[in-house]
């Protein structure tokens, strides 16, 4: 037990959480002060602004943790290096407010597995208060999806007559053999992952229009071809149960080229898209019986997993890759003593 006053100190997953959170909100803060500066629809206005507030608010705290700590504050993302708020207009007012809400998700996601490893109280507390303003601003674009007719709900199932149990291993059939119906829970994943995968498509195609270095450029254009492609595979498995797949976000995109964004913060972005694919990728196969199903997501992640590697390759080609705290290199240590 800790002594009575004494401060404890940060653990591994506490510096690692929070270090994660300022890069995330400072990267969130350019892009937000760029959609506030081009919306033009009065309802969504708010929401942003609602955005915007939350990444400031966070910022000057995780500021304050890491000086309380001594620790060095990242480097981040930065308003006059990584964004130009004057440039004309890159993706749509709806793309945006399904920006908004995807940005809600991620963050119920992320903030409650942050205060799952928070034991610090100041630490919890924060990720606490992460938590409630992520649910608050996913009902404030739900609110307006709903209000303009924008929302895209998931898929209705029958009301079964009765309660049944599985009886036969052929549930489990994907490839040879009959092959049951999607169960609930590979459709809510599936339909869950057309969705971000088009939303993200979208955005990789605005970032091509705008990336300034030959090889940023190539790179984004094969994310948006390997999410364009994951997009059919999900929609090539629910269209085979007569489900309805949602739309894509294709056409929000401008014909804009003019810088708008640093390659540094889209390469960010789209290397935090991929870590994201993987995480659900893997939830979503826990909750998938129906082998082939399965077996799709290994070999998706198995794909995305290697375009994560070039990419951080081209981020540290072009020393872009701040590194995260990271525990003490012993043999470096041992060589100061030669």
């Amino acid at each position: 037990m800790a002594t009575e006053g004494k401060k404890l100190k940060l653990t591994s997953a506490e510096i690692t959480n929070i270090w994660t959170a300022y890069m995330n909100d400072t990267a969130a803060l350019c892009q937000l002060q760029y959609f506030i500066e081009k919306v033009e629809d009065q309802e969504i206005k708010p929401v942003i602004q609602y955005a915007i507030e939350l990444s400031e608010t966070h910022i000057k705290k995780l500021h304050k943790i890491f000086n309380n700590e001594d620790y060095p504050v990242p480097y981040g993302f930065k308003l006059e290096e990584d964004v130009d708020t004057t440039a004309p207009r890159l993706y749509s007012d709806s793309f945006v407010l399904n920006y908004l809400d995807q940005m809600g998700k991620v963050g119920l996601n992320s903030y409650s597995m942050c205060l799952s490893f928070s034991v610090r109280e100041d630490i919890y507390d924060y990720f606490s208060e992460c938590l409630a303003e992520s649910d608050k601003l996913l009902k404030k674009a739900n609110d307006v999806l709903l209000s303009k007719g924008l929302y895209i709900r998931s898929p209705y199932l029958p009301i079964p007559s009765h309660i049944d149990f599985v009886k036969k291993q052929k549930f489990m059939n994907g490839y040879l053999g009959e092959r049951r119906p999607l169960a609930g829970p590979e459709i809510t994943n599936l339909y869950a992952n057309f969705q971000r995968n088009a939303l993200g498509a979208a955005t990789l195609i605005g970032f091509t229009q705008v990336a300034k270095g030959k090889d940023v450029r190539k790179f984004l254009v094969r994310g948006k071809e390997i999410a364009s492609k994951h997009c059919e595979v999900f929609s090539s498995i629910l269209r085979e149960d007569d489900i309805t797949v949602p739309m894509s976000w294709d056409t929000e995109v401008t014909d804009s080229t003019t810088y708008t964004f640093s390659d540094k913060i889209m390469m960010f972005y789209t290397t935090s898209l991929i870590s994201l694919s993987v995480a659900y990728y893997g939830a979503s196969m826990s909750m998938s019986p129906r082998r082939d199903i399965g077996t799709q997501y290994t070999r998706m992640n198995q794909e995305i997993l290697l375009f994560a590697e070039d990419g951080a390759n081209i981020m540290i080609k072009n020393g872009w890759l701040e590194e995260p705290p990271r525990a003490l290199d012993r043999n470096e240590l041992a060589k100061k003593n030669n």
